[in-house]
């Protein structure tokens, strides 16, 4: 069986291009595993815009950081012989172009390298706002001694949105700490991960009208698909208990944000904990900034020490399959969007 440019499917790739990935540089150990993986292959850098140092005929494989939707197009327009995307991130909405979808290209994601530190941001969110941190933080600063009583692990429901390697370390993490824990999903079955753990209800998507009125922790951990972008709407919104929390550690364009904020201004829910927005940076215009009911983070619900590392490690892992011409790990179904 040959693939593009008539090699065999297994093989060393010729060239392998490399965006940048996860805000950080590549460390030699890691340039070190690549070639390790692929002996022979030419590692070739290319710009967050496309751009690349030297031609990209030959490229077979890209890992993948973020990049724009035209600028992974305008490579692909350069590779004819490419055949496998790495995704650094969990989240392929950028990758899955028209131009990959139409040339079949096999796209793999980062499923599980961000799932712990994703998982214990949230609990990090959920203990803080239930211990009523915001409010000690502030009082502190005004020099004003009233103790405030607390809500414990045990009297919570978390409602955690999709189901997946994110969704379920969450749902884990928060089991452990006492806390009941529901979940929705798209497909049945138990899933990534293996069976259910006991302590987890997992009920199908349809029912997220259950989840959203049970929980006092909403977290959003589903994919940006079209079925779900707007998910958290004005009347989603409404079926939320009064002072239930949204956390959303997922894609800003699951929740309608002017909706969100007027939820917020009115008070019709406790707040919401948002590591990510419709457009990003933030805009210093935007009111999430100022609501006294919102904590606002930067993209940092990923973030850990280990987290490159791990990437790298994955995509070596496959690198090695690839060359192999053994199936890949985390492949995305483009039907799907995940």
């Amino acid at each position: 069986m040959s693939g593009p440019g008539g090699r065999d499917v297994a093989g060393v790739p010729a060239a392998i291009a490399m965006t940048p990935i996860l805000g950080a540089r590549y460390r030699l150990e890691h340039l070190k595993a690549i070639r390790t993986a692929a002996p022979g292959a030419a590692l070739i850098a290319v710009t967050a815009d496309g751009n690349a140092e030297q031609p990209l005929d030959q490229v077979e494989v890209v890992l993948c950081g973020r990049i724009a939707p035209w600028a992974l197009d305008w490579m692909l327009a350069r590779s004819p012989r490419l055949r496998w995307i790495h995704s650094v991130a969990a989240g392929v909405e950028h990758v899955l172009t028209p131009a990959v979808r139409s040339r079949g290209i096999e796209v793999t994601n980062a499923r599980g390298v961000f799932s712990r530190p994703i998982a214990e941001y949230v609990m990090l969110m959920i203990l803080a706002v239930s211990r009523r941190l915001p409010e000690l933080l502030s009082l502190q600063a005004e020099r004003t001694w009233q103790p405030l009583g607390g809500r414990e692990m045990r009297e919570l429901t978390v409602g955690v949105v999709g189901f997946g390697s994110i969704g379920r370390a969450v749902a884990e993490l928060a089991a452990t700490f006492g806390c009941r824990v529901i979940a929705t999903r798209r497909s049945p079955g138990s899933g990534p991960g293996g069976p259910i753990p006991e302590g987890i209800t997992v009920l199908p998507a349809e029912r997220l009208a259950d989840l959203l009125a049970a929980a006092d922790f909403v977290v959003l951990a589903a994919p940006l698909t079209p079925d779900t972008e707007g998910l958290i709407d004005a009347d989603a919104l409404r079926q939320m208990k009064p002072a239930a929390w949204l956390i959303n550690v997922a894609r800003g364009r699951l929740v309608d944000e002017r909706a969100l904020v007027r939820t917020l201004e009115e008070g019709r829910i406790g707040g919401a904990v948002l590591d990510t927005f419709r457009d990003e940076p933030l805009p210093a215009g935007s009111p999430l900034w100022e609501l006294p009911n919102v904590i606002v983070t930067p993209g940092v619900a990923w973030s850990s020490a280990a987290e490159l590392d791990r990437s790298v490690e994955l995509f070596c892992d496959n690198l090695r399959r690839f060359t192999a011409g053994e199936p890949l790990t985390n492949v995305v179904d483009p039907a799907a969007g995940y």
